[in-house]
């Protein structure tokens, strides 16, 4: 009929069998869905292999120091063959690493005491950081002394370290009047004392809550120059503020690295002619007690400096010459006219920042930066020496050299307004999307990827203390060190724990998020991995390191970082390496080469994804017990 297809099967084509092939269908139909249904139910039976390696997500136990055995349950299923840490044809062979001379034990690349000879003594410019060229770095790992022996636990750690750790006794008998440090039979006591708290840094820190309040939580970040060995950030930590404590590499040996045993955040550093590591408006107070920084010299850079790094509303607190210089001034062997002029250049200084002068009272004296500058704007009793710097970053900190004038605060609409964001008091502020982030100041993160990285780094944290279980044993470790920290989210997911972490921002990050992890009330530096960090050996007992190699690729080598990172790590401490599958067996090759016991695992969202998980041991060992031969 016109209008109407023909089938391709018709009747006088063929016999009809349409009930025949409705029958055959819901027959084979049925064959179908029951051998689906049987494969899919064997294999969800069979135990998953993981996709890197042949061996399963197992609990590595990070305190042994022999080599752990995983064993696959399914030896069918083995990816080896795709994902080996064995020579391959790309050029990138295993290699191992030699131990260093023992002379290198506490060895520092960027504060090399023979380099910084070459450098002028002007304004101590030779004690800032001066790297090694790249042709003189070393390529092999750094001893322990002989008899290392892993740390105290925190509390204890406070007030001991082993001799046999940072064997120098030097600042036993330097600074024995100001009962810094004691040597006892195979360790050293810390009693808490100072140059300018002979009755202890707990006493100390009373007097300064009598002036300022340190218990509502208004102040939790603090910066102590010039900190000896950290007594006064040991002791503010059970106030729950927490300090950025640096000081040089000089002739009191080893105080840094006093504060780092003894569990207390620290850096090598000093007030020169470079701007300090960090952001503007970090830090709620900062504190300088006999630190022998000349204030008011050099146009006042110095505190201009501090100005910078301080947060609207922050306090300074001086101990120390020139203050009460009326009692003291036959004791610091110095004249009453010397003496009041430098005070007077102080006092100079604070004004023309704007600063008001709270209170002194006995040793101290403690100054307030205001909370806006538009006051420092209109009012004729603010000199305008410094003036204000022009349009600038005032969070660059990386080599940037300190400049003579005032770090304009952001804008504000009126006298009460903080600049920059008022910041919620702790620990309120931990969980309170950043200033910097709710403003937009930061490219590209938003308080909604803020929120994202709350919940991401809390799943992370959770996946890694199943996987390391000394991760979740609270003691187990003291100092960590986030090597590309973001938004500060691993040491925020760790607080309750009884740990510190260092949180980086790499200097070569496309966003700058150091600004926003201090208004969380958390602590860091900038830093490029190309070079080393201004630390000492053996300082970190846990290494995070998120995304670092896909970071550096093509910037610097790979076994450098790796070579930093075992200078820098505790013996028998940990490493969390995170990255692409491909750049992370080659990460597993030098980390062969360096002794460490380490272990691939799958991401915590299953074997599909790209990036997978590094676990490493840095495996115990010294140098020789005779050590005068090296090796």
């Amino acid at each position: 009929m016109a209008g109407q297809s023909t089938p391709y099967y018709t009747p006088t084509a063929k016999p009809n069998t349409t009930h025949l092939l409705r029958k055959n269908n819901l027959l084979l139909t049925c064959i179908v869905f029951f051998l689906c249904s049987f494969f899919y139910l064997i294999g969800s039976w069979q135990p998953r292999a993981i996709t890197v390696t042949s061996l399963p997500t197992t609990t590595i136990n990070c305190a042994s120091t022999s080599t752990s055995t995983f064993n696959s349950s399914h030896k069918d299923l083995d990816f080896t063959t795709h994902h080996s840490a064995a020579a391959t044809d790309d050029g990138f062979n295993v290699k191992t690493y030699p131990p260093c001379s023992i002379k290198y034990s506490e060895y520092t690349p960027c504060q090399d005491q023979k380099r910084s000879l070459k450098y002028p003594r002007d304004r101590l410019i030779y004690r800032e950081r001066h790297c090694p060229e790249k042709t003189e770095l070393l390529k092999c790992r750094i001893p322990a002394p002989y008899g290392y022996t892993n740390p105290f636990k925190w509390p204890r750690s406070r007030d001991l370290a082993w001799y046999a750790n940072v064997p120098h006794k030097d600042l036993t008998v330097e600074k024995a009047v100001q009962n810094w440090i004691r040597f006892e039979g195979d360790r050293f006591r810390f009693p808490g004392g100072g140059t300018m708290f002979p009755n202890g840094a707990d006493a100390y820190i009373d007097d300064i809550g009598k002036l300022i309040n340190l218990n509502d939580g208004s102040i939790r970040t603090a910066i102590d120059t010039g900190c000896g060995v950290a007594s006064w950030g040991a002791y503010l930590l059970s106030r729950n503020i927490i300090a950025m404590s640096f000081a040089p590499r000089d002739t009191h040996e080893a105080q840094v690295q006093f504060a780092l045993e003894r569990g207390v955040p620290a850096l090598i550093g000093v007030i020169a002619s470079k701007r300090l590591p960090y952001p503007s408006r970090a830090f709620d107070m900062a504190h300088c007690s006999r630190c022998l920084i000349p204030w008011g010299q050099f146009d006042g850079v110095y505190l201009i400096e501090v100005d910078r790094v301080l947060r609207p509303g922050g306090y300074w607190i001086l101990s120390g010459p020139p203050i009460n210089w009326q009692k003291h001034w036959k004791g610091w062997e110095r004249t009453k006219e010397d003496l009041n002029e430098e005070q007077t250049r102080i006092e100079k200084v604070a004004k023309s920042l704007c600063w008001k002068k709270l209170v002194q009272k006995g040793d101290l004296a403690i100054w307030q930066k205001p909370i806006n500058h538009l006051n420092c704007k209109t009012n004729p009793k603010f000199t305008q020496t410094p003036p204000f710097c022009p349009v600038q970053n005032p969070d660059s900190a990386w080599y940037t050299d300190i400049e003579t004038c005032l770090t304009r605060l952001p804008e504000v609409s009126n006298n009460e307004e903080v600049a920059g964001g008022a910041i919620a008091k702790w620990p309120k502020r931990l969980g309170m999307v950043p200033p910097r982030v709710n403003s937009g100041n930061i490219e590209g993160v938003t308080p909604d990827i803020f929120q994202k990285d709350v919940i991401l780094s809390k799943k992370r944290i959770s996946y890694y203390k199943t996987v390391d279980n000394q991760l979740g044993q609270p003691g187990r470790y003291r100092n960590l060190l986030d090597m590309n920290a973001f938004l500060g989210g691993f040491a925020a997911s760790l607080i309750k724990d009884p740990l510190w972490v260092m949180n980086i921002v790499p200097v070569e990050s496309k966003a700058d998020t150091l600004g926003a992890i201090y208004e969380r009330g958390l602590i860091g530096t900038y830093q490029s991995w190309c070079e080393a960090m201004s630390t000492y050996p053996r300082t970190y007992d846990l290494i995070h390191a998120d995304s670092v190699f896909t970071l550096y690729k093509d910037r610097c080598e790979m076994e450098d970082i790796m070579l930093e990172m075992d200078r820098i790590l505790r013996p028998e401490g940990s490493v969390i390496i995170r990255d692409d599958v491909d750049l992370l067996v080659k990460v597993k090759r030098i980390a062969d080469g360096l002794n460490w016991e380490s272990q691939i695992v799958d991401h915590e969202d299953g074997p599909l994804v790209r990036e997978k998980l590094l676990f490493a041991v840095k495996l115990y060992w010294t140098a020789p017990a005779d050590s005068d031969q090296g090796f």
